[in-house]
């Protein structure tokens, strides 16, 4: 059963940034509601309401909508037309495809002075003769009834047959009432009848796995095996048949004919309901819970898992002496969501949940171990140094030893041996003196010499001495 709640009301009422007391417009159809209530204390200044096509038998609770103008309650069960008297600014009423059949509660709606369209069709009153002139003489203030417009010729001719309209209204209504008494006590009958069958059904047709279990308990010893076998089997096949069987109860339902009544509209609903938890029933029944994923052997062997189903390399860097993980993960994915643990012997690394493990080559440093996300691709990096000496090309330090005369002529002996092998054996592969490949020349300071002064001699014949001419220094 849909009811109306504060939180139903919230959530649609997102265009008014979820406030509800200051709410205009509000729209509340295909919720199942069978019960109008709540909506004039939460929502005063409400001016259109929609709640068509809901299961509501009763107009009620909107007296105290004053501001309202549209109210629609189209395929409803609502039977008569009351309770909207308070509602003085309703000008547009939609009551299509309801069982209203008492076509003198449109009188009720004469306080309704702004009501300027009303919409009947689709109701048990809309097929009484003179239904609509009955409707125009009654409602003055009406200018369209089932969206055709209500002319003045129209509303002079039924003011003058009105009298006799009234009278054929009233008689119809009378037969329509005796009717739908009698469709109610049927209705009312039938569900007994299929309450009390139920309760019959769940006694005889009920039973579990203990049913069994008690039977094989006064069995020989022999025979138990081969019951508790059985006893699956034997629910398997009742559980196929019970689905068989409500498959066929719900086609019989759809094909049987039914009147088209408020009741009838229940029990649509109510089979509908019913379905909707077998199902979620069966679906609990299949869902079966994965065993948690084996990551450690029983002999504490480290298994290797891939659940997230993710590229990786591993490559042993030598010249570090670590070994480097590089594990593709999703580019956008937030960090937040990846774990890494490294052991000694392997790495484990959750994605999402899922685990990722790799069994190493060799042993690592925990303690020493560096994970890093690539900014480009987003693969998850990991450096494990390994555990061992590292091997380096620096040349060793050499130990303190004490000097003893017989020891530091040894050594002077082997060092001159070494001169001399590398300074007499040619054939043999040494290192090039690059420094005295090439003999610097003493470089000396380059000094400017000046230039002879040539002085012109007095034998010269071209020689002219000038007083004027200043002497050169």
């Amino acid at each position: 059963m849909g009811r109306i709640t504060e939180d139903l009301i919230r959530r649609n009422a997102e265009h008014n940034d979820c406030i509800i007391f200051s709410l205009e417009e509000l729209s509340l159809h295909q919720q199942e509601i069978e019960r109008l209530e709540h909506v004039d204390k939460w929502c005063r200044d409400l001016k259109i309401l929609y709640l068509q096509n809901n299961l509501i038998g009763k107009i009620e609770n909107v007296s105290k909508l004053k501001k309202l103008e549209y109210l629609n309650l189209a395929l409803n069960n609502i039977e008569k037309i009351e309770n909207l008297e308070g509602c003085e600014g309703l000008t547009k009423l939609d009551l299509t495809v309801n069982f209203i059949g008492e076509l003198s509660s449109v009188k009720t709606l004469q306080h309704n002075i702004h009501l300027k369209e009303l919409f009947l069709m689709g109701n048990p009153c809309a097929d009484f003769d003179g239904y609509r002139q009955f409707v125009v003489v009654t409602l003055q203030q009406l200018k369209w009834l089932d969206g055709k417009e209500i002319e003045r010729s129209e509303r002079i001719q039924a003011l003058q047959d009105f009298p006799a309209v009234e009278q054929q209204i009233r008689e119809q209504e009378k037969a329509y009432c005796l009717k739908r008494a009698k469709d109610k006590e049927e209705a009312q009958r039938k569900l007994q009848e299929e309450e009390n069958e139920g309760e019959r059904e769940g006694r005889h047709t009920g039973f579990d796995g203990r049913w069994y279990t008690d039977i094989s308990a006064t069995l020989p010893s022999s025979e138990e095996s081969k019951d508790d076998i059985q006893a699956p089997e034997i629910q398997e096949g009742g559980c196929k048949k019970k689905k068989l069987d409500n498959g066929e109860d719900d086609l019989e339902f759809w094909n049987k004919p039914s009147l088209y009544t408020p009741e009838s509209r229940l029990e649509t609903l109510r089979h509908m309901e019913k379905q909707r938890k077998d199902q979620e029933k069966l679906s609990e029944k299949k869902k079966k819970v994965k065993p948690p994923r084996v990551l450690i052997s029983e002999n504490g062997r480290a298994l290797n898992v891939n659940e997230p189903k993710l590229d990786f390399s591993l490559r042993d860097d030598e010249k570090r002496n670590q070994i480097v993980l590089d594990l593709a993960v999703y580019r956008y994915m937030d960090t937040s969501l990846i774990d890494v643990d490294v052991q000694p012997t392997y790495v484990r690394v959750m994605v999402k949940g899922k685990p990722f493990q790799l069994v190493l080559p060799a042993e690592v440093k925990p303690d020493r171990s560096s994970a890093k996300r690539a900014q480009t691709t987003g693969h998850l990096v990991v450096y494990m140094p390994k555990v061992g000496e590292i091997i380096t090309g620096c040349q060793g330090t050499s130990k303190p030893v004490k000097s003893t005369p017989d020891s530091s002529r040894e050594q002077t002996n082997k060092r001159s041996q070494q001169m001399e092998r590398l300074e007499v054996d040619p054939s043999k592969h040494a290192f090039p003196d690059v420094a005295n490949i090439v003999q610097a020349k003493k470089h000396t300071p380059r000094r400017v010499q000046a230039e002879p002064k040539i002085i012109p001699s007095e034998e010269d014949p071209d020689f002219e001495d000038n007083p004027e001419v200043p002497p050169l220094i």
